[in-house]
């Protein structure tokens, strides 16, 4: 592990414990987590290593928070683990192709699509909130494959930061879930995307793995608590929280973008 300091340690573990409870609420934990990675280890720690050690940390916190919602939503397993292995296939792709690919183009058209998410969920108050009216057609669960396995997989793999949040919304629209199940859904579905970044990074050798498995305690302790905080308060609370994250994304892409 780098020469880091007790001081910096304590607070990445917070930062791993704050990220835990957002990603496991609506997702977008590694808006708080990458940053206070990149900022936390040593000058010349090349960025993928940041990156491989934020995948190793997140993918225990999302599997204890989707262990969480499995037991108490009424997830369909079946087609959130169909969703994910197409997922952790555009996860590994992302990720091969995140060493050799600018993602500064990116930014300014996922800042567009997130404002407009962003109008549609305040012009819609009743988006997310009504349960599933029976189960998905073939057409939507196929829709969902491609849109959030394959597509918000390899944006995950490449990028990153925000996968959970577009994975909630995919998973809404699509598959019409109310946005307690969804996030619980889309769990799952991080899961598998985690895992095939990480299994990535870590073929590359970049990640850090004692700084990860300190972290990971934090973010797993986030995680759970995150989703036993979703389940309680309800979809109206995921909707509040779910904005906030939108709009801490668009300002986080836009201070890369254009002030950093």
């Amino acid at each position: 592990m780098p020469d880091i300091s007790l001081t910096t340690v304590v607070l990445l573990c917070l930062a791993a414990l704050a990220a835990g409870w957002i990603d496991a609420v609506v997702g977008g934990g590694g808006l708080l987590l990458l940053p206070a990675l990149l900022l936390g280890l040593p000058s010349g720690t090349p960025a993928a290593h940041a990156l491989g050690t934020n995948k190793a940390v997140a993918i225990v916190g999302t599997t204890g928070a989707a262990i969480t919602y499995a037991r108490k939503a009424p997830v369909d397993v079946r087609t959130a683990v169909r969703i994910g292995l197409a997922a952790l296939a555009g996860s590994s792709a992302g990720a091969f192709f995140a060493a050799g690919m600018s993602t500064e183009v990116l930014k300014p058209v996922i800042m567009v699509v997130l404002l407009g998410v962003a109008a549609f969920v305040i012009l819609r108050p009743a988006f997310g909130t009504a349960p599933a009216t029976g189960p998905a057609t073939r057409r939507q669960i196929l829709a969902a494959i491609g849109l959030a396995g394959l597509g918000i997989g390899f944006y995950d793999g490449l990028v990153g930061p925000g996968t959970g949040t577009f994975l909630v919304l995919a998973l809404t629209a699509v598959l019409h879930l109310d946005l307690v199940t969804a996030s619980a859904t889309a769990k799952i579905v991080n899961c598998c995307t985690n895992a095939g970044a990480l299994a990535t990074f870590a073929w590359q050798g970049a990640v850090l793995w004692q700084l990860a498995a300190l972290m990971a305690v934090f973010n797993l302790a986030g995680g759970t608590l995150g989703a036993h905080t979703a389940l309680k308060k309800g979809s109206g609370f995921v909707r509040v929280v779910l904005l906030t994250v939108v709009f801490a994304l668009v300002a986080n892409l836009a201070y890369e973008q254009w002030l950093a």
